[in-house]
């Protein structure tokens, strides 16, 4: 939670400290790695059986697939997927009719800093989440310097279709044994998260962050939720359960903590999903159940609209690839699109958290290289010796990569460098020598970019937010004093209101990261969150689902 005091100074220092830091692995960390796994292997075994390993990149493009949406629920996921093997067919096409109709190394640089940039602004604006634009950029990128006619361009992109198509099928198929695992992992991590916050009572040590946490955690678990498609039985257990999460993030200090741990704890795994108590009738159930239906009705937001104040950051990505590729291009290099791809991954947020991811792949490339080191002598041993080392790399790196992306980025190095040999063995230390100058280059120049291409709308964002925040807060306060609401009404504005909060923290969080910004309304922001949170509280006594035999079921 920010403080209430306004900042004023412009430059934002950029952090050394924590940035190589491990965190915990993800709950699923063996999902995304087993299903890459999965994706891979049977294209390239069977390309390894037919003699055509030099065909692999190709598969590789529809198998990377698999590495997305796996937090998803399975109705959405399937969507999701279908989207990105579309988004990577795509991509890949742009690069190898490029590739086939021109060898001026400029302008493929100047193609696959574009698509970067494309990628990369319609990742970000429909959510995808990891592994984000890089995989795409990296299969465009290499794909602009692979040798092809234009008659060879249907079939190779007819290999990327059905291994794309082989990735939807392994991301699709833990729902046959788990079909709501997605979302129940979310609502138990919404009931953890407000756990955590109902510990503080609303005023112990660290009860700002702890509540911004569940706040972000019950919005993701409703996210989830919504994009699930029909309310089965089983869905709207869980969303009782979020609704438990919500009221003891309104009123912490009546919230049993330990329940609330036990209903995630019974969420693992493929048991039943728990029951709590159901409000009577009369005491908001109904208006609870209208509000979710309105909202699964209400149209979602254009995707046009969700691009434009994504601007700055392809900008970003458009001229740091570019010149990265060109300063590769200058200094010789014979794989620029390595520096391409190194300035693409450092693009985040805002320029402090693209300087952390900076050192991050620096760090991780360099010790990356001395892998492959290792490495090579055994994948040199044979095709099946290469096929087989980049199948372990690719869990590796899928297993690593939660805990920091600097640790994934040992193993993405390797494999990265191990594909390149496909087509046939190279030299060790030119392709050693290549990785080094190229990863050194991309993340000088990229964060360069990023510091020059500066994002003023960051501050207007959060005026924006504000503004959004105080309109919803204002209609969930009249509708609160409204002495016989519409069906529906109530939920319809704590969900908006819920939504609008969350959002305000992250359009702050996003501007505060920024190296060079005006100073930001923080107090206004604290006080803005505060008075969100009391009248999300007031809608929950409202609509009578604050009750002492309802927070203690």
């Amino acid at each position: 939670m920010s403080s209430a005091t306004p900042t004023t100074s412009r430059v934002r220092p950029l952090p050394l400290v924590g940035v190589l830091r491990l965190g915990r692995p993800s709950d699923i960390w063996f999902k995304p790695a087993l299903s890459v796994v999965a994706a891979v292997a049977p294209p390239n075994l069977t390309l390894l059986a037919l003699g055509r390993l030099d065909l692999a990149m190709y598969t590789m493009a529809g198998s990377l697939c698999a590495l997305y949406a796996h937090n998803r629920p399975y109705a959405a996921r399937a969507r999701a997927l279908a989207w990105v093997v579309l988004g990577m067919v795509g991509g890949l096409a742009v690069a190898l009719i490029a590739a086939s109709l021109t060898t001026s190394a400029v302008v493929l640089v100047t193609v696959g800093a574009l698509l970067a940039a494309a990628q990369k602004a319609v990742c970000d604006a429909t959510r995808i989440g990891p592994p984000g634009h890089v995989v795409l950029t990296f299969i465009s990128s290499a794909s602009l310097f692979a040798p092809g006619t234009l008659g060879q361009v249907p079939g190779h992109l007819a290999l990327a279709v059905a291994a794309g198509a082989w990735a939807w099928i392994v991301g699709m198929a833990p729902g046959l044994v788990r079909p709501h695992g997605p979302e129940r992992r979310a609502t138990g991590h919404a009931l953890n998260a407000a756990a955590a916050y109902a510990e503080t009572r609303g005023t112990g040590d660290g009860h700002a962050r702890a509540r911004a946490g569940a706040a972000a955690a019950v919005h993701a678990a409703w996210q989830s939720l919504l994009s699930t498609g029909a309310r089965t039985a089983p869905r709207r257990a869980l969303e009782r359960l979020v609704v438990h999460a919500e009221v003891a993030l309104a009123v912490p200090a009546d919230a049993e903590a330990g329940q609330l741990r036990a209903w995630a704890r019974e969420l693992r795994g493929k048991g039943p999903i728990p029951i709590p108590h159901v409000p009577r009738a009369g005491d908001g159930t109904t208006d609870e159940l209208l509000g979710v239906e309105a909202e699964l009705d209400s149209p979602a937001r254009p995707l046009l609209s969700r691009l434009g104040p994504l601007a700055p950051i392809a900008l970003r990505t458009a001229l740091g690839c570019a010149l990265a590729g060109y300063v590769a291009l200058a200094l010789g290099v014979g794989r620029p699109y390595w520096a391409l791809v190194t300035a693409a991954s450092l693009y985040q947020a805002n320029v402090t958290l693209t300087w952390s991811r900076g050192i991050q792949r620096v760090v991780g490339n360099l010790v990356g290289v001395l892998a492959f080191a290792a490495i090579a002598p055994l994948a040199h041993l044979g095709p099946a010796a290469l096929v087989l080392s980049c199948l372990a790399l690719n869990f590796g790196a899928e297993a690593l990569i939660g805990r920091n992306y600097w640790l994934g980025s040992v193993c993405v190095t390797p494999m990265a460098l191990l594909i390149t040999e496909f087509a046939h063995l190279q030299e060790p230390g030119e392709l050693m020598t290549d990785r080094v100058v190229d990863t050194l280059v991309g993340a000088l120049v990229g964060f360069v970019a990023a510091v020059a291409v500066t994002n003023r709308r960051a501050g207007d964002r959060i005026e924006h937010a504000l503004d959004a925040l105080e309109s919803a807060r204002e209609h969930a306060a009249k509708t609160v004093t409204a002495e016989h609401p519409e069906p529906g009404a109530l939920e319809s504005a704590r969900r908006e209101l819920a939504a609008a909060v969350v959002d305000l923290r992250a359009t702050t969080d996003a501007a505060a990261g920024e190296w060079w910004q005006r100073a930001l309304p923080e107090e206004r922001v604290v006080l803005a969150e505060q008075a969100g949170h009391r009248t999300l509280a007031a809608t929950v006594r409202r609509q009578g689902l604050h009750t002492t035999e309802g927070a203690r079921a």
